[in-house]
């Protein structure tokens, strides 16, 4: 049947060599409905984001935009607000009825790590045609931290697909009748729309925004660094911030969201029109998140936002993103946080894994 698939069927096209790699892909690489992708040892600071086009190499595009070219294997810092192309180690060879998409993980996202996959032939970021046969790309760009990364490291993600996956409005509504997806009553328009929360209970404390002048993460480093290094703290006793033009947020949504065991999820951003700002860095929900049967008991959707030309007045209850659900082929055989190094099961508003709780 169409549908996302899951980690067995990811491990059945590791094993046929449809998706290969040297170091060959670990087990830990694979997730209930995706796959982690690593960084290659080489990296190039390039002038400007590019997409191959069609008919056209990375390989070949890249010397019209490369500066110069870097050596990952004693580690290197990626600067702020500068923009690089690194190899990744898996390549493709996918069946004729198999496409892929791809995101930045959840820690990535929170670090305003701008990381985006794009393959030979692209006309897209983070999208691999049906049947593609060739090497994969990351292009990174640090937007609020300078961070120090090593070959083998795991920004992005992959989720491969066969057909029509997504459900649509009425099988969303059938689907939390029979499973509810928040934990209350839901706004479904185009996939489950959440909002976010600006009165926290017992606290003004509502969100987080990155300083500017800050200094170097090593992705590495887990729980070592101290938040007040790095974030300033949002606080509101009024249900409402001012968010600042260029400036880069962590709130939480205010739904409680649970993806069923069979189902698979995907943050998208919401209508522009809503307001100046984008809620939308790292996509990805597996099965399981937030689900009973693996821990969860609805889990808080943490939201990256960044604000763009104009100062915009963020109210308490207001729909910000919409995650859109999609069927999988069949059930994972291991749930998100059941068995797995699931850092973010059960969150609420939270910084990335990198930080000190």
């Amino acid at each position: 049947m169409p549908g996302v698939l899951p980690d067995s069927a990811l491990r059945r096209l590791i094993a046929e060599g449809a998706i290969a790699a040297d170091p060959a892909v670990s087990d830990a690489q694979v997730q209930p409905a995706s796959l982690d992708l690593r960084l290659g040892p080489r990296a190039y600071r390039i002038r400007a984001s590019f997409l191959a086009g069609s008919g056209q190499s990375v390989a070949r595009r890249l010397a019209d935009f490369q500066m110069h070219e870097m050596d990952l294997t004693p580690g290197a810092v990626l600067e702020k607000g500068c923009v690089y192309l690194v190899p990744l180690i898996e390549h493709l060879d996918l069946p004729p009825d198999v496409q892929g998409v791809a995101n930045a993980k959840s820690s990535t996202g929170r670090l305003d790590l701008l990381t985006r996959t794009i393959t030979d032939g692209g006309t897209e970021f983070d999208r691999i045609a049906p049947g593609y046969r060739g090497p994969l790309y990351a292009e990174i760009c640090p937007r609020s931290f300078s961070v120090l990364v090593r070959p083998g490291m795991r920004l992005n993600q992959l989720r491969l697909r066969n057909g029509a996956a997504q459900l649509d409005d009425a099988e969303l509504a059938a689907l939390h009748r029979a499973s509810p997806l928040v934990d209350g009553t839901p706004v479904i328009s185009g996939g489950l729309g959440f909002s976010v929360d600006l009165r926290l209970p017992e606290t003004d404390l509502v969100g987080f925004r990155a300083k500017p002048h800050t200094g170097l993460i090593d992705l590495d480093k887990i729980g070592h660094y101290d938040p007040a290094e790095f974030w300033e703290e949002v606080r509101s006793s009024q249900g409402r911030i001012i968010l600042d033009p260029g400036a880069f947020y962590i709130l939480v949504s205010r739904e409680a969201v649970t993806v069923p065991p069979g189902h698979a999820a995907e943050m998208a951003p919401y209508l522009a029109m809503v307001g100046e700002f984008r809620v939308h860095y790292a996509g990805f929900f597996d099965p399981g998140f937030g689900h009973a049967e693996a821990g969860g008991a609805g889990s808080r959707g943490v939201l990256e936002v960044r604000c763009h030309e104009a100062p915009f007045a963020l109210e308490h209850g207001q729909v910000v993103g919409r995650l859109v659900y999609e069927r999988m082929t069949a059930p994972p055989d291991r749930l998100y946080g059941a068995g797995l190094a699931s850092n973010y099961q059960g969150q609420g508003l939270k910084l990335s894994k990198h930080f000190r709780s």
